[in-house]
């Protein structure tokens, strides 16, 4: 599994893995909104990472703000070449649970943790 690192530094942010984050094209088996299992962990690292963008000064407008231009721009792929947000409801999940990073304040870990059992539960669907 590839880690993503997110960096903040002032008013300025590094897109750049968020970017690579959004546009993986890591083809995935799964079709609609039952993620696969490493989509559940790599959404967790995901959601790690904006706990700690939080805790670096990013502001959730500005988090969110990003988050919706990269889901935008990913509706120029394919749906099964997607990273998670195959469909409107998989982008629904995953920024309702960036917003909660930044609306119920928690460890990393505990996100990771939070959004690992929300995303076993889709699993299950």
């Amino acid at each position: 599994m590839r880690t993503i690192r997110i960096t903040a530094s002032g008013n300025r942010w590094d897109w750049a893995a968020t970017a690579g984050v959004a546009l993986a094209l890591a083809a995935s088996a799964a079709a609609g909104s039952v993620p696969t299992l490493a989509e559940c962990l790599e959404g967790a690292d995901f959601i790690a990472n904006a706990a700690i963008a939080r805790e670096n000064g990013i502001s959730r407008a500005a988090f969110l703000e990003r988050l919706e231009d990269d889901l935008q721009l990913i509706h120029a792929f394919p749906a099964e070449l997607r990273w998670f947000a195959k469909d409107d409801e998989d982008e629904r999940f995953l920024h309702a649970e960036a917003a909660t990073v930044f609306d119920a304040p928690a460890t990393p870990e505990d996100h990771r943790r939070t959004f690992l059992r929300a995303c076993f539960a889709r699993l299950e669907v």
